[in-house]
């Protein structure tokens, strides 16, 4: 990215629109100018510039709750930043998940916030948690784990007990999760394999 795109503003601040690199969900906005830009690209924590402070400030120095940069992108008139990255916390001051008084942990986004937990477990494997023994006893367990779920939820499937459905339907959510952690795995790429069958799917038609 060349000086021009920070040269559109007589103060050199540039928008920059913060989104969850995994969820899409829109976590804040702040202002870079080039030397915040150049920070977040050398130390891969996303970095701004304080209006009121007038000085350069990196996301999360004092709460601990960093922006770990994935990616950053301009807009088609150059004149604003998508910077994409996963948060080590709650974003928000008011220790909301977002500046938009909005939660990342409900809905389609808790999936992204379980997935991190079980990968948490897999790189600290804490005493007596289930997750730690599943990964303990080995991917021959966790898979059959999957089968065994897969099982339940097929029978709750014919009955017409909608609670026991969706419990059975959580459960292997569940230990998919745990089973995608165990062969190096992640729902972004089963959602970037699912999005390329798309593709090829509409392109042939």
């Amino acid at each position: 990215m060349n000086t021009p795109l920070f040269e559109k503003y007589p103060d050199g601040l540039v928008p920059a629109i913060v989104q969850h690199a995994t969820t899409g969900q829109v976590l804040m906005l702040g202002y870079m100018n080039q030397a915040a830009w150049q920070q977040t690209q050398q130390t891969k924590l996303v970095t701004f510039y304080s209006r009121s402070r007038q000085a350069i400030w990196v996301k999360g120095e004092s709460s601990g709750n960093f922006l770990h940069l994935d990616s950053m992108a301009t807009d088609c008139d150059r004149d604003a930043l998508l910077v994409q990255a996963l948060p080590a916390g709650p974003v928000c001051h008011t220790g909301d998940d977002t500046c938009f008084g909005t939660t990342g942990q409900t809905g389609y986004y808790f999936l992204s916030v379980l997935e991190q937990l079980i990968a948490a477990r897999k790189e600290q494997m804490p005493e007596g948690s289930y997750t730690t023994s599943l990964f303990s006893k080995g991917i021959g367990k966790i898979a059959q784990k999957v089968g065994e779920e897969a099982v339940e939820l097929v029978i709750e499937a014919l009955g017409n007990d909608d609670q026991l459905f969706t419990n059975e339907a959580a459960d292997l959510v569940f230990h998919l999760l745990i089973l995608l952690q165990a062969k190096g795995s992640s729902l972004s790429a089963i959602a970037a394999h699912l999005s390329e069958r798309h593709t090829a799917a509409t392109g042939n038609h």
